[in-house]
């Protein structure tokens, strides 16, 4: 059975169409400079074909996800890891669901990985999943570069690999691969090389133009009406739409992009203080501008440091043999909160142990914390949870019983970190930085953060893995937490 998708009119007023069966034979490369139309036609050739052939749509801007209310299309944000989505490509081939993958929010280099596993997973796909899919990749030069891109290499050379598996051998497999690019020169040569229909648009540079008119087998001299192409309109070429070059004006669509180009709007008549209050001036639920602070007048430290000296200064003893003041709850929160007030100093943290406890001894006669002090080996304890900020008022204290019995097996100066990291995994919070871990571990330095987190992997605390924005995530196989994504070099929390 033949299906013809209509996408427009030639200039002598004849219908444009593409045969879809010997589409998805033989694909189709867009070319056209931004603002020529690809995303139009693009539009124009999935909504025509929606309801005949399933399709699966590389959107790196998230313009197409406005399909999903017209068409019935899914929407897949790549949110996840990679194995997610190469599973969820696996299952839109098995149940022949039409999708769009959402690459908006991502760097280059997770659009580029996202795109990868994704395409992997297309490709992949069982044998009896084998069925016909239109792949449209839109700014497929990021995804398959003529040169070294932004994308680290690793990544890259992934991405390239892919879109080479979908033009060179995706026709076997189902998948007909419609390729959009800015400039041809930009896109590697063996991936155009497999398309077999064109649709070239408006472009200015002469290396883009030549490859169009060598494309096209047009001669040179006529390579210049590139430049002289209006929006939606493109030179056709193929088995699929016509043995020789035509230009074909795309027809209308019925949903539109979430970008749109630009307007020209009126600018809002204000100026003057009000314009000024709305820059300056923090509205609901805003967080205020952070503008240079007012002086401060060396009368109102000295006051201020007056203030704090009376208050931290020790209360007269009426009676030196007066009984225990503290109860044992009471002194054990003392003793907290003693704690808190010493790593709340910068450089607290970085101390040797053995200043740190003579610190402790010392705030402890301030407060008047009578009873047994703590020795050295119950401060050190006592020390590495306060290093590593956890406090158990805010976590269930079942599921923390647990996660201490699992630190207990860790050595000392390591248990702080551990449940540093299960507090946040238990709180669905973002994985404590680099920095976080190094503080928590009594240093400055984020390589041997990172070599304890490599340490405690190896031995089966922990598993570190990243999601496709990079963000670091940490699960805990013997609890079953995992933390919140959360970045690796983001500076250490107050």
């Amino acid at each position: 059975m033949t299906f013809s998708v209509d996408i427009g009119n030639r200039t002598n007023g004849t219908r444009a169409a593409f045969d879809l069966e010997e589409l998805l034979a033989t694909r189709l490369l867009v070319q056209g400079n931004s603002g020529s139309g690809k995303s139009h036609l693009l539009r124009r050739l999935l909504e025509q074909s929606a309801g005949w052939v399933q399709q699966a749509v590389i959107d790196p801007e998230g313009d197409f996800v406005t399909l999903a209310d017209r068409f019935g299309h899914v929407v897949v944000d790549a949110a996840g890891s990679e194995r997610d989505l190469m599973l969820i490509a696996a299952r839109v081939r098995k149940h022949r669901v039409s999708v769009v993958l959402n690459l908006e929010g991502l760097d280059v280099d997770g659009q580029v990985r996202a795109a990868a596993a994704f395409l992997n997973g297309l490709f992949d796909a069982e044998r009896d999943h084998w069925y016909p899919m239109l792949v449209v990749v839109d700014e497929a030069q990021l995804f398959a570069p003529a040169a070294s891109g932004e994308a680290d290499g690793e990544a890259r050379r992934a991405s390239l690999a892919a879109m080479t598996n979908l033009m060179c051998r995706g026709r076997k497999r189902g998948l007909a691969g419609v390729i959009a690019t800015q400039r041809l020169a930009k896109l590697a040569k063996n991936v155009a090389a497999e398309a077999s229909n064109f649709l070239m648009g408006r472009t200015f540079l002469d290396i883009d133009m030549s490859r169009a008119a060598d494309l096209l087998g047009m001669e040179r001299r006529q390579a210049e009406m590139f430049r002289n192409l209006e929006r939606g309109e493109f030179v056709s070429l193929g088995p699929a739409i016509g043995r020789r070059p035509e230009p074909v004006r795309i027809g209308p669509v019925e949903t539109t992009g979430r970008g749109g180009g630009p307007k020209l709007t009126p600018l809002p008549e204000q100026g003057g203080e009000a314009a000024r209050e709305l820059i300056f001036r923090a509205a609901d639920g805003e967080e205020a501008p952070r503008l240079a602070a007012a002086p401060v007048s060396t009368a109102d430290i000295l006051a201020e440091l007056a203030r704090s000296r009376a208050a931290l200064a020790p209360a007269p003893e009426d009676n030196p043999a007066e009984a225990d003041l503290f109860g044992l709850a009471a002194r054990d929160a003392a003793i907290e909160d003693i704690l808190a007030e010493m790593m709340a100093e910068p450089d607290a943290a970085f101390q040797p142990v053995s200043m740190l406890y003579q610190d402790f001894l010392v705030r402890c006669r301030i407060k008047r914390v009578t009873g047994d002090s703590l020795d050295l080996q119950s401060f050190r304890k006592r020390l590495t949870l306060a290093r590593a900020g956890v406090e158990t008022e805010e976590v269930d204290e079942a599921a923390w019983q647990q996660a201490s019995l699992i630190a207990a097996s860790l050595p000392e100066d390591m248990r702080g970190v551990f449940l540093l990291v299960a507090k946040a995994a238990l709180l669905k919070a973002p994985c404590p930085s680099d920095a976080d871990i190094a503080r928590a571990y009594g240093t400055r330095s984020p390589s041997r953060a990172r070599r304890l987190l490599a340490y405690m992997e190896e031995r089966g605390f922990l598993v570190s893995a990243s999601d496709l924005r990079g963000q670091r995530l940490i699960q805990l196989p013997d609890l079953g937490w995992q933390t919140a994504p959360g970045s690796a070099t983001a500076a250490a929390a107050e």
